[in-house]
């Protein structure tokens, strides 16, 4: 499996890197794993934060980096642990341990290899939690064919739906081909969502869509897309906790927040599309105060 780092193309970068012999693609990552923090979390939808909370780790680089991140301390600056991948698994199992609901890898595509590794490891010691992966959705098919049988809940983002937008932040504009059809492994993979008795989900796909400012067309473009190809199959969540982080000021047309007249009337349009399955979120979540810090807890 860590023999795929010797010509990276996890993601759809495909930058052939030869990371066990460090050297470093877009992502910056070489072979080894680095972690920013591991903790259970309080600030997901509620199936999976739930009152114990979710197990995250949240790894540090990025294959997409937008200009926005909001943890970017971890995506551009790279701040975290380096661990060993037995260190991984003990870290899984302590998770566990700690009473998370789920185990949720955030930012994970780029060390796809040596989380299934781990994963192996601790699933011999007794892990049974979920697997969520958290992602940005900017995914290869068969990257996420590798993770069949290892995750139960796919946590993607979709971003963007015009390459022009997915360009000037994200540096990536197929973005929104490439995770149209990620989609559709990962809705195949997981399956209709399904939840246990306390309403915490077992299996299924959770949409994210962060709103940015103006970009409200491709908001609605995406609802569209969502609902009509895939409604209630899996749940959609609509978020407003947009904030100009890292390099935003930038751009100016995004330096701002989302006024919540904009947002409740986009939660409109998704309830007239006759989406049935989808979280929203309430007014003051666009603080810092809901970013973690990355401290290397629990590492």
């Amino acid at each position: 499996m860590l023999e795929l780092l010797n010509h990276c193309r996890l993601c759809p970068r495909c930058c052939g890197v030869n990371r066990n012999k460090g050297e470093r693609g877009f992502c910056g990552a070489d072979s080894t794993v680095r972690v920013g923090r591991a903790s259970l979390h309080y600030w997901e939808e509620p199936c999976l934060s739930g009152e114990r909370g979710s197990g995250t780790v949240f790894f540090s680089y990025c294959t997409l980096q937008c200009v926005y991140c909001q943890n970017s301390q971890i995506s551009h600056d790279h701040l975290g642990k380096e661990i060993t991948l037995s260190r991984l698994a003990e870290i899984f199992l302590e998770l566990q341990k700690k009473g998370a609901h789920n185990l949720n890898l955030v930012t994970p595509t780029h060390y796809v290899p040596q989380i299934i590794t781990a994963l192996d490891a601790a699933k011999a010691d007794g892990l049974s939690l979920p697997v969520v992966y958290n992602t940005s959705g900017y995914e290869r098919a068969e990257t996420l064919r590798l993770l069949d049988s290892h995750v139960d809940i796919y946590l993607p983002d979709f971003k963007y739906a015009s390459a022009g937008s997915a360009s000037r932040y994200s540096a990536a504009g197929d973005y929104a081909d490439v995770v149209k059809a990620a989609l559709d492994i990962m809705t195949e993979q997981a399956g209709l969502p399904s939840f246990d008795e306390d309403g915490m989900m077992k299996r299924g796909v959770i949409v994210r869509h962060l709103i940015l400012p103006g970009h409200y067309e491709e908001t609605r473009e995406i609802l569209r897309y969502l609902h009509k190809r895939y409604g209630n199959r899996i749940y959609i969540s609509l978020m407003n906790q947009y904030t100009p982080f890292a390099r935003a000021k930038a751009y100016p047309e995004i330096n701002c927040k989302v006024p919540q007249r904009d947002y409740d009337a986009l939660v409109d349009y998704a309830v007239e599309l006759g989406v049935e399955n989808g979280f929203i979120q309430e007014e003051g979540t666009a603080e810092e105060s809901f970013i973690p810090l990355f401290d290397g807890q629990g590492c």
